[in-house]
């Protein structure tokens, strides 16, 4: 779900020809061997890229879907047929024009040596080995563009997660009014995500979307049962376009109780 939108978020700077750039706070490696031995130990990715690799393309479906399966394809055929797998640092990369921007970062050493193997050719790209948090203060507004996006992805490992990323958000506009901020955050129930959404309410942020598809009712807390994306100053009519992607997931990964939300947090 995360790497249609962001495809589709990207796709939008396009409509004009002035540069753009993205930071991508908690990049990761890049890169995923899915045929490895943790991928394979659980499993997990062949109940979604690998649905829908193997899914025949509908009419129906977003262009944005079809757009991000022929990216991860043409990983496939670099890779001489393994099942590699771009994660949001690659992926942003390959949508990069020239005078484009992408800054990573990372903290895990191990992880940040692969990100700076994987982009050593690319001068569009550079890695940090930095808090993304804290580099927020430091790499916004970026130099190179006025337009942008920074995104979040953080590993929701500390209780204090969503305060975390409430002020991170805050920091991200303030430095960079202009930019898009799109937010990756867990859905096990109900309650962690609505005093998120509280919270930014709270702090008077405006201009707030969520897109979230769940597999499942999210009851059981022990679960991860979906996932969200939120996204301040989205472009114009990127709900419209968010509900026909969401649509598309829940037709090809749901079981039947798949259901995709674009829901207004707070309108502009």
């Amino acid at each position: 779900m995360k790497h249609v939108l962001l495809t589709a978020l990207i796709d939008t700077f396009y409509r004009k020809p002035a540069p753009f750039s993205v930071l991508d706070t908690h990049a990761g490696t890049g890169l995923y061997d899915l045929s490895g031995p943790q991928a394979e130990a659980t499993g997990e990715w062949r109940d979604g890229i690998g649905r829908l690799l193997d899914a025949p393309t509908s009419p129906d479906d977003s262009p944005a879907l079809e757009r991000w399966l022929e990216i991860v394809r043409a990983v496939i055929r670099e890779h001489d047929g393994r099942l590699f797998y771009p994660g949001s640092p690659d992926l942003v990369a390959r949508l990069l024009r020239p005078g484009d921007t992408l800054t990573c970062c990372e903290l895990h050493p191990e992880d940040q040596q692969e990100l700076k193997q994987l982009f050593r050719r690319n001068p569009n790209v550079s890695v940090h080995g930095r808090d993304g948090y804290e580099a927020m203060t430091a790499l916004l507004p970026p130099r190179t563009a006025k337009r942008g996006l920074v995104l979040m992805d953080p590993p929701f490992e500390r209780r204090d997660e969503f305060q975390r990323v409430t002020e991170a958000i805050m920091t991200a506009r303030h430095r960079f009014p202009t930019g898009i901020v799109a937010v990756w955050y867990p859905i096990k129930h109900r309650a962690p995500t609505r005093a998120f959404f509280n919270m930014l309410k709270d702090a008077g942020q405006r201009n707030l979307l969520a897109l979230e598809l769940t597999l499942r009712p999210p009851l059981d807390p022990a679960r991860l049962n979906g996932s969200g994306l939120l996204i301040a100053n989205p472009p114009y009519q990127f709900d419209a376009q968010a509900r026909s992607i969401l649509t598309s997931l829940c037709h090809h990964l749901g079981d039947g109780e798949a259901q995709a939300t674009v829901e207004w947090v707070v309108p502009e």
